[in-house]
């Protein structure tokens, strides 16, 4: 069975592909929210003093180091993403607008 000149196989991986990109999209549009409270939740610990610039530092520093495992694991993860679909593009476009 074909539609539009596409087998069926290739309509569910095309609607696959979209899906993918729009859940990706949405989970990095939430990752930035997440982030930007975060940021303001240690400005505001800043600015009250319940935090100082020293143990901000030393913070960063300690997260450096869980950051480095993530973005480890964060490129195996990157490398089975079909990112030069155009289907996975339009769904991380609307899942980044519309998250």
């Amino acid at each position: 069975m074909e539609i539009f000149g596409l087998t069926l196989t290739q309509i569910v991986s095309i609607i696959g592909l979209f899906v993918l990109g729009l859940l990706v999209g949405i989970l990095i549009r939430r990752l930035i929210g997440v982030a930007l409270v975060l940021l303001a939740i240690v400005i505001l610990a800043i600015a009250l003093g319940y935090l100082s610039p020293s143990t901000l530092v030393t913070l960063l520093h300690y997260a450096g180091y869980a950051m480095s495992v993530a973005y480890a694991k964060a490129q195996q993860f990157i490398g089975a993403i079909p990112y030069s679909s155009l289907a996975f593009i339009i769904g991380l476009i609307i899942g980044l607008i519309k998250g």
